[in-house]
């Protein structure tokens, strides 16, 4: 039998995935840990779990921050969806300055973009608090579903919509019936990334958020000066899985909508 060669890159490639998930792994490791510090092994608990389900604030901030996540997704896919279908069918001459200034909540720093937000909501004198969360999170959550929405649109064969329309299927028919079943696994991508991008954010929500409310990036940056409790590695270990969750269903379902070929449904109307 012959020996596989060792290629350097094999080292370099375990290098980096050493350095990438070996403190999450440690996180993990040490939300099961007996002891606060985070140095010596002290044995196996889970007292740090029963702590952070009954620790209230940090519940009200996860909450915060999953109701915000949510929210600001869901309005962004809708508004990142249509703007990305409608550039893609339309066709002017400023159509590509339009799809880069749809891009520019991401390449512009998240602190000039929060000092933004916190000039405009002041002179329109809305309360800071769930609100402005909300309106800003989606402002800055938008792009991403627009650029895999628009990288799935340019994958479509432009063939399938025009025998459409020979058939009589209306823009709202076509669009429900093919543009929507192509394009979905594309849009669950784009939301599932921007909801890790709102979950995540610290600097924006600093400048927007509310005395009353607080989320769950703020709540754990305010508590570095204290020292990093265990009850925030259990946090993270439980969001860490769900996470993980997350990304298997949406393999699993992107491959469902994959598999599934477009059911003839404008065809047998149109012979009607």
């Amino acid at each position: 039998m012959k020996r596989k060669k060792f290629h350097p890159s094999s080292l370099y490639l375990c290098a980096v995935l050493l350095l990438m998930y070996l403190p999450v792994v440690m996180v993990v490791i040490y939300s099961f840990n007996a002891s606060k510090s985070d140095v010596q092994w002290a044995g196996f608990t889970l007292g740090w779990y029963q702590k952070m389900i009954h620790n209230e604030s940090l519940m009200d901030a996860l909450r915060n921050s999953l109701v915000l996540g949510v929210s600001s997704c869901a309005i962004s896919a809708v508004i990142g969806t249509v703007g990305a279908v409608g550039l893609a069918q339309s066709d002017f001459k400023t159509k590509g300055l339009l799809e880069n200034v749809a891009m520019l909540p991401i390449m512009i720093p998240e602190i000039i973009l929060g000092m933004v937000f916190l000039a405009f909501f002041s002179f329109l004198g809305l309360p800071f608090g769930m609100i402005t969360l909300i309106i800003a999170h989606t402002a800055f959550c938008i792009p991403y579903i627009f650029i895999v929405v628009k990288g799935r649109l340019a994958g479509i064969d432009r063939s399938i919509g025009e025998a459409a329309r020979d058939l009589g299927a209306s823009e709202m028919r076509m669009f429900f019936d093919i543009t929507l079943p192509l394009i979905a696994p594309a849009i669950l991508s784009g939301s599932l990334l921007a909801f890790a991008m709102s979950l995540d954010d610290v600097v924006i929500s600093f400048f927007v958020t509310g005395a009353q409310t607080n989320t769950l990036p703020i709540k754990i940056y305010s508590q570095i000066k204290l020292g990093v409790s265990p009850e925030i590695n259990a946090l993270c270990t439980v969001m860490l899985a769900l996470t993980f969750l997350l990304i298997l269903l949406s393999g699993a379902l992107t491959k469902t909508k994959k598999g599934k070929p477009i059911k003839p449904t404008i065809s047998k109307e149109a012979n009607q």
